[in-house]
C-alpha cells in the first residue's frame, strides 16, 4: 500500500449573493425576478443581443465595497470588469461579465470559533439565466428563463483555511448575518439569493480540488463537507488521487455525485471587458461608504457581554438579527432604570421568544418585573417542573447531551410556561443541567 503523509483538510468557500438592487447589473430591467412569469423581465442587454451595451449599476458597486469593508477587506482603488467565457445555455452572450485580476475588494477576513478565515476577494458580476427541466408534449426538454440573467451578483471567495464542516457552517451563517445587517440582500437560500459552494481537498499539493455545488442550507454545507472528506480519504488511502471535478449534493441520499470535470481559470479565457472602462475610487469616497456600515453582529455581541454582562451564549442568540439586537439594547437600557438586570430581561426575551416591538417595551418590563417578584425558589416545585419538562422534550435532552448546550433553553422555556412564569429561570437551568448530566 502506498505510504501516505499526514493529511490535512483544505476547504474554501465560494458564496454567491444576489444584491437587492431595483434594477439589474448592466441594464434597467427589474432585478426582482423571483416568481415572475418566465422571460418577462428582459431586454437586449440581458439577452445578449448584438449591439447592446452594458452600463454598470452604481448602487451594486457601492454595496459591494460596503460589504468588503464590513469583511475587513482592502478596497482596490482601481478595479475593472472582465469577460469570463464559457458556453452554456444560461449565458446568452456566451460569456459572463465578471471580475478577475482586479476585483473591487481583496485580502479580508472573518473570525470563527475555530480560527480566522481569510477572504481572498469580494467581486461583482452578473447572474445567469435559470434552466428549467420540463416535459413538453411527452418529451423531456430544458427551457430557459432569462429573468435572472444580469441580476447583480456578489461573490465572496475564501482562502482554503477552513478545516471542518462545522467551521464552514459557522462562517456562512456569520456571513449571512452580516449581509442582512447591511440590508443589501435578503440572503434567502430557498429563493436562491444566497448560494453556497465548497472547494474540498486533503491538500492542494496533492494536485486536485473538488467543488461541491447545490448547497442550499447551512446543515447541508456541514454534511456535504464531512461526506466529501471521507470519500476522498478512502480513495487516497487506496493510492488513488481524487478527480478534479464539480459534484452536486443529493440531500435525499446525503451524498455527493459527479457532475462534470472542473474547469481551471485558463479555460475561461478572461480578458478585460472592452465595453466598460476601469473604475477608480478615491480615499474620501471609500471613507464615505464606510460611514454606511451599522453596528454588526460581533459589535452587538461585545456590547451585550461587556456593557450589559449578558452571558455569551444568550448574547450570541440576541445578536443574530439586527432588529432583535437593536430592540434588546433599548430594553436593557430602560430596564436598568427600574433596577431590572439585563440578564433577567435577556432570559425572558429568549425563553418567551418575544417579537421585537418598541411600543410594547413598557408592558414587557412590567411583566418581567412582576415575574421577578413572584419567582419561586421552592426546590421541590422547581424539581417537579424540571422533571415534567425533561419528560416532555426528550429531543432537547438528546441535543444537549450531544453538545448543543443551547437546547437547555427549550427546557427552561417549557418550565416557565408550566409554572406560569413563577419559576426562577436561573435556578431552573442549573437543576435541569444537573439532572441531564446525571443520566
Amino acid at each position: 500500500m502506498k505510504v501516505i503523509k499526514k493529511l490535512n483538510p483544505t476547504i474554501g468557500m465560494e458564496t454567491h449573493v444576489e444584491l437587492r438592487t431595483k434594477s439589474k447589473m448592466f441594464c434597467g430591467c427589474p432585478a426582482d425576478h423571483f416568481g415572475k412569469p418566465p422571460n418577462t423581465q428582459t431586454c437586449p442587454v440581458c439577452l445578449g443581443l448584438p449591439g447592446a451595451l452594458p452600463v454598470p449599476n452604481k448602487k451594486a458597486v457601492e454595496w459591494t465595497i460596503i460589504l468588503g469593508l464590513a469583511l475587513n477587506c482592502k478596497i482596490n482603488k482601481v478595479s475593472k470588469f472582465d469577460r469570463k467565457h464559457y458556453f452554456y445555455p444560461d449565458l446568452p452572450k456566451g460569456y459572463q461579465i465578471s471580475q478577475y485580476d482586479e476585483p473591487l475588494c481583496s485580502e479580508g477576513y472573518l473570525d470563527t470559533k475555530e480560527g480566522r478565515i481569510r477572504i481572498t476577494r469580494v467581486h461583482l458580476e452578473e447572474d445567469t439565466g435559470k434552466l428549467q427541466h420540463r416535459k413538453v408534449d411527452g418529451k423531456n426538454v430544458t427551457l430557459i428563463d432569462f429573468n435572472r440573467s444580469g441580476v447583480a451578483l456578489v461573490e465572496i471567495v475564501t482562502e482554503p483555511d477552513i478545516k471542518t464542516g462545522t467551521q464552514a457552517k459557522e462562517y456562512t451563517q456569520k456571513l449571512q448575518n452580516i449581509i442582512r445587517y447591511l440590508e443589501i440582500s435578503d440572503c434567502d437560500m430557498e429563493k436562491g439569493s444566497m448560494r453556497l459552494e465548497a472547494n474540498i481537498s486533503w491538500g492542494l499539493d496533492l494536485g486536485y480540488k473538488v467543488e461541491v455545488k447545490n448547497l442550499n442550507s447551512f446543515r447541508f454545507v456541514d454534511k456535504a463537507i464531512n461526506y466529501e472528506l471521507e470519500r476522498q480519504k478512502r480513495l487516497i488511502i487506496k493510492g488513488i488521487t481524487p478527480k478534479q471535478e464539480t459534484r452536486g449534493w443529493n440531500e435525499t441520499e446525503n451524498k455527493t455525485y459527479s457532475q462534470r470535470i472542473k474547469e481551471v481559470a485558463s479555460d475561461y479565457r478572461y480578458f478585460p471587458e472592452p465595453d466598460i472602462p476601469p473604475m477608480k475610487f478615491s480615499t474620501p469616497y471609500i471613507k464615505s461608504l464606510k460611514s454606511y456600515i451599522p453596528l454588526l453582529p460581533d459589535d452587538y455581541l461585545k456590547i451585550f457581554v461587556n456593557n450589559y454582562k449578558i452571558r455569551k451564549d444568550y448574547a450570541e442568540i440576541l445578536s443574530v438579527r439586527k432588529n432583535v439586537a437593536k430592540f434588546s439594547e433599548i430594553i436593557f437600557e430602560k430596564g436598568k432604570k427600574i433596577n431590572l438586570s439585563p440578564q433577567l430581561i435577556a432570559n425572558y426575551l429568549i425563553n418567551q421568544k418575544i417579537i421585537p416591538d418598541e411600543e410594547k417595551i413598557s408592558d414587557l418590563l412590567t411583566k418581567i418585573s412582576r415575574i421577578n417578584n413572584k419567582n419561586t425558589d421552592d426546590i421541590n416545585l422547581l424539581n417537579e417542573w424540571a422533571d415534567a419538562a425533561i419528560n416532555k422534550l426528550p429531543d432537547a435532552v438528546k441535543d444537549y447531551k450531544k453538545g448543543r448546550k443551547n437546547a437547555v433553553f427549550a427546557l427552561v422555556g417549557l418550565v416557565m410556561n408550566i409554572s406560569k412564569g413563577k419559576a426562577n429561570p436561573r435556578k431552573v437551568k442549573e437543576i435541569i443541567e444537573a439532572k441531564i448530566d446525571k443520566v
